[in-house]
């Protein structure tokens, strides 16, 4: 299958790059967010809410664990990385493409936590959860691509050019 899938920290542009991103390449555009949102009926912060953060983190990695597509752009939510079936499927699938954003970037990016469905244990702040997750962005990405510094245009065309650099 050839797909482009995304990955990368709440707030550092997956969906957005990911529309322009599909528009670009004649291909679909897939937000995992919101196919798990439709399959529960529910928003992710109620989802949250009422099934816990390990709750959903499991509903999470069934929803990409099973997603299939083909010719789209895949826009994962900042916690798929905690599932390793889920990022194992989703890696055979295509290419994986970890969007790279300094902390005080994205923090300044960021507004509501809650409202974004990020989910944060207690006592866990944007830093350690960054600290946390951006470990595993690498471990898991076939391509890492720099978002800092540039505008949504800017980054479009550094991630078309970095992917047809990887398959020459």
């Amino acid at each position: 299958m050839d797909n482009v899938i995304l990955i990368g920290m709440p707030g550092v542009g997956k969906s957005t790059l990911g529309v322009l991103l599909a528009k670009a390449l004649g291909y679909r555009f897939l937000d995992t967010d919101l196919v798990l949102q439709a399959q529960e009926g529910r928003l992710l912060r109620e989802i949250i809410a009422a099934e816990g953060i390990d709750g959903f983190l499991a509903l999470e990695g069934r929803v990409c664990g099973s997603l299939q597509a083909d010719r789209s752009v895949i826009a994962t939510g900042g916690s798929v990385v905690y599932s390793p079936e889920a990022m194992a499927h989703l890696g055979s699938m295509g290419t994986v493409v970890y969007l790279k954003l300094g902390y005080n970037a994205l923090a300044r990016r960021l507004g509501s936590l809650k409202k974004r469905g990020v989910i944060l244990r207690p006592g866990q702040t944007l830093k350690t959860l960054y600290q946390e997750r951006t470990p595993l962005y690498a471990q898991y990405a076939h391509l890492t691509v720099d978002c800092g510094g540039q505008d949504v245009e800017q980054s479009v065309a550094l991630i078309l050019q970095r992917l047809r650099e990887m398959h020459l």
